[in-house]
């Protein structure tokens, strides 16, 4: 296996939950950004919800202002959304599917029956120097469709593989592990640059690593859960050296 490195984007949406379950200004999302940057982080990840039950408008434009490394603004295919990305210019996009009733991302974007819808979207944002991924499940029909709207990036949704794991149904897990192998290797077929996250600990991180299209791993819930154990920049140094061990770099 050649040794790579991977980038690990660090996502600070729960940071920002945990701010707004009692309102004020404390814990600082921005400020968890710098020390994840600081701490290895290659990118800091923000999804802005149209209801802003955790990040929030000035979040994304201090974010932009303040941090050192890319930005990646996670978004719903809105045209608000479109205009705050276009003002805001992040490094890039990710388009992600949006309910008001999940509490959380809980599958991949519709790129199929979305497809018209999503072309005018992503033509925009190339046009405007923005990198674009969709975020999607991680099937060779989605990545056709995928590069048929001509995003240059997919990052394949992990979310059922990382659950199979965490309860124990190693059977469906490696079903959903194979499938993603299988997703990663068509996005090389189709000219895609490939991303995964979505419920990602350390172990399934190291083994993802392992895959050779994978270029970015996009971690936040994990991360901000055991910060509370050993601190956010020791969860996200553990976190940097699980994915090199993964990709043979240590």
């Amino acid at each position: 296996m050649t040794a790579r490195r991977i980038r690990l984007g660090v996502n600070v949406d729960h940071v920002a939950t945990i701010r707004n379950a009692r309102g004020g200004l404390s814990p600082d999302p921005v400020r968890a950004a710098l020390l994840a940057i600081e701490a290895g982080a290659d990118g800091v990840t923000a999804h802005l919800r149209e209801d802003r039950r955790h990040i929030r408008d000035a979040d994304m434009a201090r974010l932009k202002a303040e941090i050192s490394k890319p930005l990646n603004f996670e978004m719903a295919a809105t045209e608000q959304m479109l205009d705050i990305a276009l003002q805001t210019k992040p490094h890039a996009v990710c388009l992600v599917p949006e309910r008001r009733t999940e509490r959380t991302t809980e599958g991949g974007l519709d790129v199929i029956g979305g497809h018209d819808h999503l072309v005018p979207f992503v033509d925009e944002l190339n046009r405007a120097g923005i990198r674009v991924s969709l975020f999607i499940e991680p099937s060779a029909e989605a990545i056709d469709a995928a590069a048929s709207i001509k995003a240059p990036v997919v990052e394949l949704h992990t979310g059922a593989w990382c659950h199979a794991v965490e309860v124990g149904e190693l059977e469906a897990a490696e079903r959903e592990f194979a499938r993603i192998v299988a997703a990663a290797a068509h996005t090389t077929v189709r000219g895609l640059e490939c991303h995964a996250g979505h419920g990602l600990d350390y172990a399934t991180a190291r083994r993802i690593a392992a895959l050779p299209q994978i270029v970015e791993l996009n971690i936040g819930h994990f991360l901000v859960g055991e910060a509370v154990f050993v601190s956010l920049a020791e969860s996200i140094r553990a976190m940097r050296r699980a994915i090199d061990e993964g990709a043979g770099v240590i």
